[in-house]
């Protein structure tokens, strides 16, 4: 049975902006208009997960929560294709060289993962684990 998860869909327009950097044209891209709905000229399905619980709450608890935008291979024209709220999987994708754009976390959206965190619990603390005696060393042997 899969893990419960929850899902809302959020519209989002980008814009680039033109720079020159020492001679080269760059274009610098971000994230101009999101807003609740499939309406925008990209469509992407936000997925809450339990495993992500605690990047979520890292998230809210930031000075500025952030959404993270998956848009296709560094250096190319963005194509969104995936969104999140969580640092972690954001992390994951700049990793593998993916461009991440980032968006200031609406406040309804803030709201509705603080929902998801209260209705589902927070991550369980991990904490240090105490490993048996003689875990992940040789053994002496007497002969």
């Amino acid at each position: 049975m899969p893990a419960p998860s929850r899902q809302t869909t959020l519209s989002l327009d980008l814009d680039g902006t033109s720079r020159r950097i020492k001679g080269f044209l760059s274009t610098q891209w971000c994230i101009t208009d999101l807003t609740p709905g499939d309406t925008g000229p990209w469509v992407l399905t936000l997925q809450l997960f339990l495993t992500e619980r605690a990047a979520y709450r890292f998230n809210l608890e930031a000075g500025t929560p952030r959404l993270f935008v998956h848009c296709g291979e560094s250096g190319a024209t963005p194509d969104p294709s995936a969104i999140t709220a969580s640092q972690d999987v954001a992390a994951a994708w700049l990793d593998g060289e993916q461009q991440v754009l980032e968006v200031e976390m609406p406040l309804a959206i803030q709201a509705w993962i603080e929902a998801y965190l209260v209705r589902h619990g927070e991550a369980p603390d991990e904490g240090r684990k105490k490993k048996r005696q003689g875990a992940g060393r040789a053994r002496e042997h007497t002969a």
